[in-house]
């Protein structure tokens, strides 16, 4: 008898949910519904530059203090180039031994090896050429990464969002007229294109070109960064 009762209660429940789904779709006025896209396009002012040393020495504490004294003299340099404290970060630092040997059992390693990489944030492009020369005449000897930003990139999301609106609601216009019918009021608006969460993702796709001249000119080309923004409007037919 109780199972009878909770199966009743069960159909009635289910029955109450899709009347009442129902009852608010017929509600729900006569929409179209679009999505818009900005996109804008910036030259980036400013650079990240992941580099760093590496040294190798017969003894642990060699290592250490030759790739100490070096990573020392590369920060010193960055800032007597202008570049505030704040703009350089130690990302990696590393200390291990080396076994190249195959002799079985060996217990001391052949040298050891010290490593310690650092962010640079670089904000004169126009800088970058001399400024890695430079460092490397001081003893950085790797590069593990460059990559090109704008620092007032706020702005370009914003001016994107304009833009994807715009574009939504030019979209709308065209889908309705084409049809004879008249665009109302805006009815829902999200913004869209996150990874499964609610934040927005703006995508910074950069395109770089080769550029070096062999004139001596800059071997580094900025391209541009795109950022785009989306969104999805439902806007009410009249």
């Amino acid at each position: 008898m109780k199972k009878t009762n909770l199966l009743l209660f069960l159909v009635m429940l289910l029955a109450t949910a899709a009347f009442s789904a129902q009852a608010q779709q017929a509600q729900l006025p006569p929409l179209v519904n679009v999505s818009g896209i900005g996109e804008v396009k910036v030259q980036p002012n400013e650079v990240l530059v992941n580099l760093g040393v590496e040294t190798r020495e017969k003894t642990l504490d060699a290592a250490r203090k030759e790739t100490d004294k070096k990573a020392a003299a590369i920060i010193n340099y960055l800032k007597k180039q202008g570049i505030d404290a704040k703009d350089i970060q130690t990302s990696y630092v590393t200390l291990q031994p080396i076994y190249n040997s195959g002799e079985y059992g060996r217990t001391s390693p052949d040298f050891y090896q010290a490593q310690k990489n650092m962010t640079v944030r670089i904000k004169k492009i126009e800088k970058f050429d001399a400024t890695l020369s430079g460092l490397y005449e001081i003893g950085a000897n790797h590069v593990n990464g460059v990559q090109f930003q704008v620092s007032d990139v706020e702005k370009y999301k914003t001016e994107a969002r304009k833009k994807a609106v715009a574009n939504a609601r030019e979209k709308a216009n065209l889908l309705t007229s084409e049809l004879g019918a008249k665009l109302g009021r805006v009815y829902a608006i999200s913004e869209s294109g996150g990874n499964g969460g609610p934040r927005p993702m703006y995508k910074m796709a950069m395109m770089e070109s080769a550029s070096y001249d062999s004139s001596g000119g800059s071997s580094i080309a900025g391209g541009e960064i795109v950022i785009t923004a989306n969104v999805d409007v439902s806007f009410v037919i009249d």
